[in-house]
């Protein structure tokens, strides 16, 4: 007669009617303490106890970010898989009033007290390497929604389909995770939302930027945060020349800043492929040829790309590439800083376990995280620490136990990887990635510039 196990799970949870209100063990790092303060910052603590306490609900918000393919109701059900005992059964229509009870107020307090570096964050040459930059998403073409967003306009094939909100993040590049981020209508430009986010910005911090924040009223409202910068801009650009420096950088002024401008040659040699040639000018506050080598400044700017992974793992691993379930401008902006807070929980759980194993935090695998905080959720586990703090947690030895490997260089084309239409996939474009065999950076003499500079 076989023999048959059976393996019991007991959860910890808040007690009563605030036992759904959890995210597995990302509760730890947004725990109910913290949901209250913003509850009660917000002045949207419930006046009464409910059966949907307004930490519930804001537990629930979060939650959804984890589950964005199924409704409210099924993760509802995840939430309280793993309680015993009575739970409350509400309704789509009782969840949809709780969330507009609460607002959105409280889930932006609840962003501003988890954003920002976290302690030990690798630095270069002491600076906290950041990067600035933009992204969209799309929400429901609702009739709300139609009216507080825009759709894109002016594309070979017209309009957008949906309208679409307009994110403007600053990241720190070691962990990839949030120190602040601005969002509304798409019809605002990138550079007018920046300013928004300059408060974020301090001495001792280095901002790398794409060509697009390359303005000089930008330039200088970033050097009067006392933070340092590292824009690329068009290698066409005119500026006048008033020192050039031993290592082929020079100074140039850009409205009242001092920059200094470095022209750089990259030359790729990858394996099996053509070797590539590209051209880059940077612009930085970062004066001193001797304590910051212009060679090292070009390499450095490679990490801009950072904001670019995290913004996939925002949109591509979190969301799975579908649009936010909000019909109303209040609910996406509920919806944003509940995706902004879970993502960030998420990335301080991944560097609180590599910091601890002395691993670099971008080993770690962003989508084994979040699968294993799913699990959690679904459990109930981890909710509340034991007698004996356990800084790693399961999510952390989930992601210590199955690290990327160290990333080889590699060279990759800027074309399209998989067209829409496979029609439009035909041609000889080579869209292969081709590990890279030599990097060759050489910086160039300054030009001599005829006529005015062009700031």
């Amino acid at each position: 007669m076989p023999v048959q196990s059976v393996i019991k799970h007991e959860s910890v949870v808040a007690a009563g009617r605030f036992a759904p209100g959890h995210i597995g063990e990302l509760t730890r790092i947004v725990p109910f303490e913290m949901v209250d303060a913003a509850l009660e910052s917000a002045r949207a603590t419930q006046a009464r106890l409910r059966e949907l306490p307004s930490r519930v609900v804001v537990y629930l918000l979060l939650s959804a970010c984890l589950f964005p393919d199924i409704g409210y109701t099924r993760v509802w059900t995840k939430l309280t898989a793993g309680l015993g005992g009575a739970v409350a059964d509400p309704g789509s229509s009782a969840l949809s009033q709780a969330r507009l009870r609460v607002g959105a107020a409280p889930l932006r307090e609840l962003f501003n007290l988890i954003k920002g570096p976290v302690p030990g964050t690798a630095r270069w040459r002491g600076l906290l390497v950041c990067a600035i930059d933009g992204t969209s998403m799309f929400v429901p073409d609702s009739v709300a929604n139609l009216g507080a967003y825009h759709r894109q306009t002016g594309g070979p094939n017209g309009d957008s389909g949906y309208p679409m909100v307009r994110m403007l993040a600053v990241v720190a590049c070691g962990t990839r995770t949030i120190v602040d981020a601005v969002f509304g209508t798409y019809g605002v430009s990138e550079i007018a939302y920046a300013p928004q986010l300059l408060g974020c910005l301090r001495d001792g911090m280095l901002l790398l930027a794409d060509r697009n924040f390359a303005v000089a009223s930008l330039i200088e409202q970033i050097a009067d945060t006392k933070a340092d910068l590292l824009i690329r801009c068009k290698s066409n650009r005119k500026l006048a020349s008033i020192e050039r420096l031993p290592d082929g950088s020079w100074l140039a002024p850009i409205g009242s800043v001092v920059v200094r401008v470095i022209d750089a040659e990259i030359v790729v040699t990858p394996k099996g492929g053509t070797p590539r040639t590209g051209r880059y000018r940077l612009i930085t506050t970062l004066n001193d040829h001797r304590r910051y080598p212009a060679s090292e400044l070009v390499r450095l700017y490679h990490q801009r790309w950072e904001i670019e992974t995290t913004y996939l793992e925002l949109k591509s691993t979190i969301l799975g590439d579908a649009m936010l379930r909000a019909r109303t401008p209040s609910g996406v902006a509920q919806e944003v800083y509940a995706l902004l807070t879970t993502y960030q929980a998420l990335r301080i759980a991944i560097a609180d376990a590599t910091t601890g194993a002395d691993v670099p935090p971008l080993r770690a695998s962003f989508t084994i995280a979040l699968t294993t905080a799913r699990d959690l959720v679904v459990l109930a586990s981890g909710v509340i620490a034991g007698t004996t703090i356990d800084l790693v947690g399961k999510i952390g030895r989930a992601v210590l136990a199955e690290l990327n490997p160290v990333r080889r260089a590699r060279d990759c084309p800027r074309v399209v990887k998989r067209a829409i239409s496979k029609h439009r996939a035909k041609g000889d474009i080579d869209r292969t990635n081709y590990p890279t065999v030599n990097i060759a950076i050489n910086v160039l003499e300054p030009p001599d510039w005829t006529g005015s500079p062009n700031p």
